[in-house]
């Protein structure tokens, strides 16, 4: 389906260990707008897709959500593989530390651990490419927050990159529900969608 080059997808090189920006950016490991639901929600989603253009749309997308994965999880282990039990006291991650010490967990910043309720697959492919469209949005404001609370310059550049990226993603649903709505208008609903009772 896909080859990996064994690389970021994007350059993360922190110089400097920093316990509480970890706590914010892992929601983006596995919290409500992080990249480990989206790259299931678009995998799992591909399978239902009627139209190989949309099936492509979410594999190209679902694979790259895998690569964002990485990309979250090595800023998270820089900013903690060399903390000091002084910096996890004062920055207060303690609390994560005692269950996790400095390995990566799935969770929300809040604390929630990561729920398969943050994605959804409808089967219906209008259903999804709108679910779809609104979750890169809400990835785009989270990382539009992350960047109003990190200053260090080597956490804010792979940031910048991860947003920009949703928008792109935003723009490709959006073209894969063009694709959908435009067949529908030349077709009767129920004959797309077979399996829909009359």
């Amino acid at each position: 389906m896909w080859s990996y080059d064994k690389k970021l997808e994007y350059p993360v090189k922190i110089a400097r260990p920093n316990p509480a920006l970890a706590k914010v950016i892992i929601s983006q490991l596995g919290g409500p707008h992080g990249e480990l639901g989206a790259s299931m929600r678009y995998l799992h989603q591909r399978y239902s897709a009627p139209y190989d253009e949309v099936k492509a749309i979410l594999t190209d997308i679902g694979t790259e959500e895998l690569a964002h994965l990485e990309m979250v999880s090595a800023i998270l282990h820089q900013l903690t593989k060399d903390m000091t039990i002084d910096q996890i006291k004062k920055d207060g991650f303690d609390t994560y530390f005692v269950d996790h010490t400095a390995g990566l967990y799935p969770q929300f910043a809040s604390g929630n651990p990561f729920s398969a309720e943050t994605f959804a697959s409808t089967g219906d492919v209008i259903a999804d490419l709108h679910e779809d469209m609104a979750a890169e949005q809400k990835a785009r404001l989270s990382y539009d927050n992350l960047l109003r609370l990190v200053d260090d310059p080597d956490v804010r550049d792979p940031i910048k990159f991860l947003r920009e990226r949703e928008i792109v993603h935003f723009q490709r649903f959006g073209e894969g529900l063009r694709k959908v709505i435009d067949d529908l208008d030349s077709k009767n609903f129920y004959a797309f969608n077979p399996s829909f009772d009359k």
